[in-house]
């Protein structure tokens, strides 16, 4: 008989396999969805996905598993997790993993290898993902023992999501998925020490921005990472500082407001551009002067001091010299910054009134679809809920150009990389994110056939995403370039051959409709955003419409080419 000083015997944990314990760390991150596809290498791990919490999407292609993770991330704030297999399997994840890394959307991708003995050997579908991802991912493993597997996953997610967030990855062997341990909970990883602000810079800036005659905030993708729209705008509210944008900082800003002058760079607004060109004050917030924005980079704001602030300081004076420079969160430096709102009248004046002068026109001639106002009319339509998940060509810059974002939530889009194939994936992730939101896929015929696969994803999970495929039956931006550049040596572009969209989609199950005369597209738009389920609307728009205006290549940001109706 025990007696009453005895200890108690210590509780013994249960054994565990490694694919199991994977499942088990991923639920205890509140994960609700992961997008995947099985194989071989991950088996272990697809045979105890049956007793997870979280909900795993089959998609057609890995890419679009990544892709999709990376919409879902962008959309929900948090990591989003995509699974594959081995060798084709974990190399068809790389694009979307590079894509991640472009834009630093948090994320965690996991992979499955050959069993440890046989690495190294050649053996059937091995890869060495950790160094073929090594230059894009913020941090990688390689799982040797099935216990480090909790702490791994735990130190995955908060590496991901913190700082500059980005993609990491976590490759298990599959002798580690099988093999067994007992794992008690990890500790949580300290959390990074909190940077403190500068409050010189602080000042320096309070400063400048009080001086100044012509201040201008540059906006970037930062201000999303940053959650930090409320504080962008209630600064802009009080300064009354005109603003451009980026292709990622879209919606931090109202499009209705009257100082906000719209996308600046190679086919952002002349308003935008010619402000950045006269301003003497460039703050910006979240940006990385990166070369699409800022065009021939010696000429961009060559009147202008700068005020750069980043949660990354490498990105601080890596291309352009910052005359205050502030490393830390965004939301914190700007509820930091208490400025003297500038006396800037007449700067406002003249931005307001370059923006009315040169507004977009969408009274262009003839019968035909103008894709422009038909994209303007459907974010209108859709209103605040419009959520866009763009591919890249011309109907990216389109939409850039002229749909109206609530919130930089609202516009996904591959910038940094530029991958086409990504609005599908990504569209199909996001209503997946805001079921109640009008997600549309904006898309061209060349992108929407490199994840059309994923078609039968939508179809499988009834996901009611609408998409807008503007079908000129070219590789639209490069015979864009090619006309103007080349000679109009149109090598390799022509898409005439493209199958029947609509037909296409209604094959795979989803409801499809074609619009090819401009008096079809408010009924068009209207049967799309009321479809209950997916639908596809294949929109055919003539092959010779360019995107303007146009910066050339090498050119500075003044040098803008213009049509009749940018």
């Amino acid at each position: 008989m025990q007696s009453a000083a005895s200890p108690m015997p210590t509780a013994i944990a249960e054994p565990k396999s490694g694919a199991r314990l994977l499942v088990e760390a991923l639920d205890a991150q509140g994960v609700d969805i992961v997008f995947g596809y099985p194989g071989g290498a991950i088996m272990p791990v697809y045979d105890a996905l049956t007793g997870a919490r979280f909900k795993h999407i089959l998609v057609r292609h890995e890419q679009g598993a990544a892709f999709a993770a990376d919409a879902y991330a962008r959309v929900t704030r948090k990591p989003g997790v995509c699974l594959a297999t081995s060798g084709p399997g974990a190399t068809n994840l790389v694009t979307g993993i590079a894509n991640a890394m472009m834009d630093s959307v948090p994320m965690v991708c996991i992979t499955g290898n050959v069993a440890s003995p046989l690495m190294g050997t050649d053996a059937f579908q091995e890869i060495d993902i950790l160094g073929v991802t090594l230059p894009i991912v913020k941090h990688s493993w390689i799982v040797r023992d099935p216990a480090d597997i909790p702490a791994i996953v735990e130190e995955a997610f908060h590496i991901a999501a913190s700082g500059r967030p980005g993609p990491v990855l976590i490759d298990l062997p599959k002798d580690v998925q099988v093999g067994v341990a007992a794992a008690p909970r990890p500790p949580k990883p300290p959390p990074a020490p909190a940077r403190r602000l500068d409050a010189l810079q602080l000042r320096r800036a309070e400063a400048a921005i009080g001086l100044a005659e012509r201040p201008l905030l540059y906006i970037g993708g930062g201000v999303r990472i940053a959650d930090a729209v409320a504080e962008v705008r209630a600064f802009a509210h009080v300064t009354g500082i005109p603003a451009v944008s980026t292709l990622q900082g879209l919606g931090a800003l109202p499009s209705e407001w009257p100082n906000n002058l719209g996308m600046l760079g190679m086919h952002g607004s002349r308003a935008a551009n010619e402000a950045v060109q006269a301003c003497d004050l460039l703050i910006v917030l979240g940006a990385r002067f990166d070369d699409r924005a800022t065009g021939k980079l010696a000429e961009f704001a060559p009147h202008a001091r700068v005020i750069h602030i980043d949660i990354d300081a490498a990105e601080i004076g890596k291309l352009r010299d910052a005359h205050v420079a502030i490393a830390g969160d965004l939301k914190s430096v700007l509820r930091a910054l208490s400025p003297r709102p500038p006396s800037i009248a007449p700067w406002i004046e003249r931005c307001r009134r370059d923006r009315a002068t040169y507004a977009p026109r969408y009274d262009a001639p003839g019968d035909g679809v103008y894709a422009p106002a038909l994209l303007k009319e459907l974010s209108e339509r859709a209103g605040d809920a419009f959520v866009a998940a763009c591919d890249v060509g011309q109907h990216q810059m389109w939409a850039a150009q002229h749909c109206q974002f609530a919130s930089p939530y609202a516009h996904l889009t591959s910038g940094g990389l530029g991958a086409m194939g990504y609005g599908l994936p990504a569209g199909m992730a996001a209503k997946l994110a805001r079921p109640d939101a009008a997600v549309v896929t904006i898309t061209g015929d060349g992108s929407f056939i490199m994840n059309i696969q994923e078609l039968a994803t939508l179809r499988r999970y009834d996901i009611a995403l609408k998409i807008v495929l503007l079908d000129n039956s070219a590789l639209g931006l490069v015979r864009q370039w090619q006309h103007l550049f080349f000679d109009k040596n149109y090598s390799e572009i022509d898409l005439s051959d493209n199958p029947d969209f609509a037909a296409v989609a209604r094959a795979f199950g989803i409801d499809a409709f074609r619009i090819s005369r401009r008096e079809g597209v408010s009924a068009g738009i209207a049967r799309l955003l009321a479809a209950p389920g997916p639908c596809l609307a294949h929109v055919v728009i003539d092959p010779n419409e360019n995107v303007w205006p146009l910066v050339p290549p090498g050119k500075s940001n003044a040098d803008m080419m213009h049509g009749e109706y940018s």
